[in-house]
């Protein structure tokens, strides 16, 4: 099947990259391998996911959000946005389609895609004249090598198929990983009466999402380092001194942290605050697994029922994207550094790997649409 612009993922980045190439009257084709759009969001978060940014950062490209959004949207509110989107520019990805290959062909000039469609069984081949990544950064669950994980026999689950602490009550759980989401499951986990501990081993930034906000506000009048200044000032009026508790800050503020690592700080939704008066244990980097019996590197030990592995996510296009070379690197990340890092060369993109969120993804979606159709005019 021949078409102009070929996108893989149907998530925030897929869809907002169909929206305004529509805008420009570009034909285009959307693979996805689920079987609906923003499947991450719709089958792969926790219940009590909310938007840890605020709305003004959080909408998809040539469609504000309603006018009694609130500030920070709960998951519900923002999917009930993106049906709204992809009805209003009639979106309609080809679903339970798995890339397995795309490579350039005919000399450079076009891309051949051949994916799996997983309802049929049969495999089907595309040929595109530019070929956008949009398969997200959060594509692929982490796992990270853990001495003696495999010999835990109780359950292990990825926070990617955590849903709720409610089956936990009473249980003692382990959360390694101490970013944003298990920060809010080992909350959510304690909150449901699960006996919880957290593993924390790298420093970071703990904040609200009020000081978020009002640091993103800022970053439009003034330096990063001013308003690093004034929002780390802040948190720790807010939450005092963390390195009694084992939670260490990085050298570098918040959000040039955020910049130079692209770790986002983590934003509390009253873990916390369970931490400081002792509900949440927390415990230091692994030493190795002996069955329940987890051992860790101060010479301490404990036995634990589940462990929920909260250690992020991978880009796997480069295990399909066999001439990944021209917009990614080795890790299925952007080869290009801001602001250019979503355009690659003959005809290859990337949207929504700038770990930037939903305002990252908007930007990406237009310079790639607006890229797409000055090439398009230039051969006419």
């Amino acid at each position: 099947m021949e078409t102009k612009v070929l996108i893989v993922g149907a998530g925030p980045s897929g869809l907002a990259t169909s929206a305004c190439l529509s805008r420009h009257s570009i034909p285009h084709l959307i693979l996805e391998r689920e079987d609906c759009y923003a499947s991450l969001w719709k089958k792969r978060t926790y219940d009590r996911l909310g938007l840890h940014l605020a709305k003004e950062f959080c909408f998809l490209p040539h469609k504000a959000l309603p006018s009694d959004a609130p500030t920070f949207m709960p998951k519900d509110f923002f999917l009930k946005y993106v049906d709204d989107y992809v009805s209003q520019f009639n979106i309609n990805p080809l679903y339970h389609r798995t890339v397995e290959s795309a490579s350039l062909v005919e000399a450079g000039r076009k891309w051949r895609i051949e994916a799996k469609n997983t309802l049929e069984g049969n495999v089907e081949v595309y040929h595109a004249e530019f070929l956008v990544v949009a398969s997200g950064e959060n594509n692929e669950g982490y796992i990270p090598d853990v001495k003696g994980l495999s010999s835990f026999p109780g359950e292990i689950v990825h926070s990617n198929h955590f849903k709720s602490g409610s089956r936990y009550k009473s249980k003692d759980v382990l959360v390694i990983g101490c970013g944003n989401s298990g920060m809010e499951i080992a909350y959510d986990l304690k909150d449901h009466g699960a006996r919880t501990s957290i593993v924390i081993r790298s420093p970071f930034h703990v904040l609200t999402k009020e000081l978020v906000h009002r640091g993103m506000s800022l970053l439009n009048y003034l330096p990063v380092y001013m308003v690093d200044t004034l929002i780390t000032m802040l948190a720790r009026l807010k939450f005092g001194d963390l390195t009694k508790y084992g939670i260490y800050r990085p050298p570098r503020g918040p959000f040039a942290h955020k910049n130079v690592t692209g770790r986002s700080p983590v934003i509390d939704v009253g873990t916390i605050g369970k931490i400081q008066n002792g509900e949440i244990e927390v415990v230091p980097e692994i030493l190795n697994i002996e069955r329940n019996n987890v051992k860790f590197k101060n010479g301490t030990e404990k036995n634990f029922d589940a462990i929920v592995l909260a250690t992020g996510y991978k880009s796997a296009a480069n295990k399909w994207l066999k001439d990944y070379k021209y917009a990614l690197n080795g890790d299925g990340m952007p080869k290009n550094r801001m602001p250019n890092h979503w355009r690659g060369e003959k005809g290859l993109y990337c949207a929504g790997l700038s770990r930037r969120g939903l305002f990252g993804v908007s930007m990406d979606a237009e310079a790639i649409a607006n890229d797409i159709n000055k090439v398009i005019t230039s051969q006419k």
